[in-house]
């Protein structure tokens, strides 16, 4: 990555210009940048600092502009497409008057002279933000941390990791001290670094790298100024992620304004308005659709899955009508696993006789039965013959009816049969019932379905 930098003219050096927040972790990574952007943004909007703020997330719902963000835009297209060809050109440029890169001179393997999908967003995003002016940049790391494609920046201007649990273990390992271990690599000397509550384990092996590194790390409680305020969902891990917002959103502002002062005893209106009004689409999010009412929650660990079923659960407590589960995880044999804790989350968390799901739907990530994958959602790294199959989603089903008999199970191979399944069991209802409906999965299944539910181009 720096040298990919290199080649379209920056250095890492140049990166120290965008003021850059880092945020790695397992869970609620994305939800700690959304809520640091939008503090970020209410306190611009009051007192014109930063001048302009970027976001860089991953990955996108439903356009691929949505990674990259300016004051909480995505870019428009006629911009996305303008430094896409900026940085394609330079890169191609820099291969023919300089030869192939060779990172590794003793083997003398020649690196792709333009890089991977999701490392050539995280590059084209340095080059949009640089290029715009932004003094104020939220990162959210891709997977792990140390050897992430965005952990190429050297001084960031401090650093949060969100709550550690089991994921990608391919590439980050099956224990959460493996992982916290790579989730470390984003704390930089001379920035400070923040976590929140984790295992034993995970707090050992963060601070451990953090002295390592002779970086201050504090382990954050629940902030106490946010009593009375209206934090969605209403839970624990959310008022989490939202304490770790505000400690990188203050520790930022005292860097970028000389005059800011941290609230001592309660938060400034800035910071109460960029947490109640943030908009983080997809995420414990409820939409009514006549006789369906949506519930939508991009989980993709056994644990978020556990979360989102709990989330479901408290949403429902107070309804009628027969509960619906829309699920995919595309490509991870490991995800039939988390249906288990699923069955047993909602069990536990409901009342009396509403303890199931009655129907469950399990389908790809291809979004239209007609016209197949929405241009954005296309993903090479899956097996196309798996997909048409519909290989995991038998196995989905086969693991589903041993958890539960009684369960109506239905695959399906698109979103869009999905959904429409779930809208034939709303018509069947009867006057003042309504199916409670949840999608949840990959991010990509969330994404497509924002799509079809509000027939849009992008958030």
């Amino acid at each position: 990555m720096r040298l990919y930098l290199k080649r379209i003219g920056y250095s890492s050096s140049d990166l120290d210009r965008l003021n850059i927040i880092h945020v790695a972790g397992t869970k609620g990574k994305g939800s700690t940048c959304a809520f640091t952007a939008s503090i970020l943004s209410r306190y611009q909007r009051a007192h014109g600092v930063p001048h302009r703020i970027g976001l860089f997330t991953s990955p996108h719902l439903i356009a691929v502009r949505e990674r990259i963000r300016l004051n909480g835009d995505p870019l428009s297209e006629e911009l996305f497409a303008r430094y896409f060809f900026e940085v394609w050109d330079r890169l191609g440029d820099a291969e023919e008057r300089e030869g192939p890169i060779v990172v590794d001179q003793r083997l003398g393997v020649p690196t792709p002279p333009r890089p991977i999908y999701s490392r050539y967003l995280t590059l084209m995003s340095y080059h949009v933000f640089i290029q715009t002016g932004v003094d104020a940049a939220v990162y959210e790391t891709g997977i792990g941390g140390e050897y992430d494609a965005t952990n190429i920046v050297d001084r960031p201007l401090v650093s949060g990791i969100s709550t550690l649990g089991i994921d990608h273990v391919f590439a980050l390992g099956d224990t959460v001290e493996k992982i916290a271990w790579h989730k470390a690599g984003i704390m930089k000397e001379g920035s400070p670094a923040f976590t929140i509550e984790q295992l034993p384990n995970a707090t050992r092996v963060l601070q451990d790298r953090a002295n390592d590194k002779g970086v201050s790390l504090k382990v954050l409680d629940v902030d106490p100024r946010l009593q009375g305020i209206n934090i969605r969902p209403d839970a624990l891990f959310q008022k989490k992620n939202a304490s770790l917002g505000i400690a990188l959103a203050e520790t930022a502002l005292q860097r970028l304004d000389p005059s800011f002062k941290p609230g001592v005893s309660s938060l400034s209106k800035d910071f109460v308005d960029g947490l109640e009004q943030v908009v983080w689409r997809g995420r414990c999010e409820v939409k009514p659709e006549g006789s369906v009412l949506w519930h939508i929650d991009g989980a993709h660990t056994v644990d978020s899955l556990k979360m989102a079923t709990k989330w479901f659960a408290g949403e429902c407590a107070t309804k009628t009508g027969p509960k619906a589960l829309i699920f995919n995880q595309q490509g991870r044999e490991e995800a039939v696993h988390f249906l288990e804790g699923m069955v047993t989350a909602l069990k536990s968390h409901s009342h009396e006789g509403s303890d199931a799901f009655e129907h469950v739907i399990f389908c790809t990530n291809v979004t239209h039965a007609e016209t197949g994958y929405k241009r954005d959602f296309v993903n090479y790294q899956y097996d196309p013959e798996a997909i048409k199959a519909l290989t995991a989603q038998h196995g989905f089903a086969k693991k589903w009816e041993a958890l539960d008999p009684k369960a109506n199970i239905t695959v399906v191979p698109t979103i869009e049969d999905a959904i429409n399944h779930v809208r034939g069991l709303g018509r069947s209802m009867s006057e003042g019932q309504e199916v409670q409906a949840l999608i949840t999965g990959s991010l990509h299944l969330v994404g497509g379905a924002l799509a079809i539910l509000e027939g849009a181009d992008a958030l």
